[in-house]
């Protein structure tokens, strides 16, 4: 019988850690019961460097549910997706499937069954694709269905609608514990992976208790992470916007010059700042992409840690 792993990140979750713990456990019981995982499976909530009770929330779990609740507190506040990464990783030795959550119970836990039916066909990853996105504002949904559309023309692989709720074999996370790169985007590096995939579809729910933890902000950060971390293009962008940016100056000389030899030269005071306001943004711009993109590979050749772990409460010895 198969050992399942629920991974769920947790930063200043201590209003919803209960609720949490209370529905996945109910998951695991009905899993456990209809034969479909092992008796030992376990959730593992990741505790982010949260600054309230959660930590302390999640030991108390684990005192009165040693079995089925463990859990890893990371040193300090390390981001959502190096926090869903030390979950993985930490639970690739102890499990035989995983799959992740977020703590706020907005993903359907009726389809993790669905999600381990096809894990038993031969599934390495399945992942939890929303079916829409009536529930969003209509800025987030227009803004999030344009990000696809991006990710699609810069050449990154995606899932449509999938976000970091997904089933993974243990060696689908073997495989992909193998790629050390400090700038993170699962929802890119999961395609990568190569085995077989499936989808399961489901309505996303309103957050059971207390403020998201992914503001504007932190969306814009993680889609240009997203972009640039998997794509060169916006550079090639530039470079091409460049080339015509040439081209349309040596048109505009020809015409300067013409105008000089023909007498019709007037007072172009206007059109002056007008371009040197373009071509000053332009270059401003460029610069500042490729410094973006320069600074990646600052962070990377440094080699540092990911994130580190403090402790780890599990059922094993």
């Amino acid at each position: 019988m198969d050992k399942l792993a629920i991974v769920v990140p947790c930063y200043n979750e201590e209003e919803v850690l209960k609720i949490a713990s209370k529905a996945l456990r109910d998951v695991l019981n009905d899993l456990i019961g209809k034969g479909k995982i092992a008796s030992d499976s376990f959730i593992l909530f990741v505790n982010d460097g949260s600054k309230d009770r959660t930590w302390e929330l999640i030991e108390e779990e684990h005192r009165e549910n040693p079995i089925q609740v463990c859990g890893v507190k990371l040193a300090g506040n390390v981001g959502h997706q190096f926090a869903l990464t030390a979950g993985l990783i930490t639970a690739k030795d102890m499990s035989d499937v995983t799959i992740s959550i977020d703590a706020d119970l907005q993903d359907d836990v009726s389809v993790i069954e669905e999600m381990i039916d096809k894990f038993h066909e031969g599934k390495d990853i399945v992942y939890g694709v929303r079916k829409e996105r009536k529930t969003d504002t209509f800025f987030k949904r227009v803004t999030a269905q344009g990000f696809y559309r991006v990710m699609e023309m810069m050449g990154v692989k995606t899932v449509y609608n999938h976000a970091d709720f997904r089933l993974m074999s243990q060696r689908a996370v073997e495989q992909f514990s193998k790629y050390q790169e400090t700038n993170l985007y699962l929802r890119g590096m999961m395609p990568l992976i190569g085995y077989e995939t499936d989808s399961v579809y489901y309505d996303r729910k309103e957050r059971v208790a207390g403020e998201s933890k992914y503001p504007l902000k932190k969306m814009l950060a993680l889609a240009f992470n997203g972009i640039s971390s998997f794509s060169v293009k916006p550079i090639s962008m530039v470079l091409g916007l460049g080339f015509a940016i040439v081209i349309l100056s040596v048109l505009a000389a020809v015409y300067a010059l013409i105008s000089y030899f023909t007498g019709h030269v007037e007072p172009g005071w206007t059109s002056l700042i007008l371009s040197i306001w373009f071509l000053g943004g332009l270059q401003l711009l460029a610069i500042g992409l490729v410094g973006q993109y320069i600074g990646k590979i600052y962070i990377e050749v440094k080699h540092r840690p990911r994130y580190n772990i403090e402790k780890v409460l599990s059922s094993e010895k």
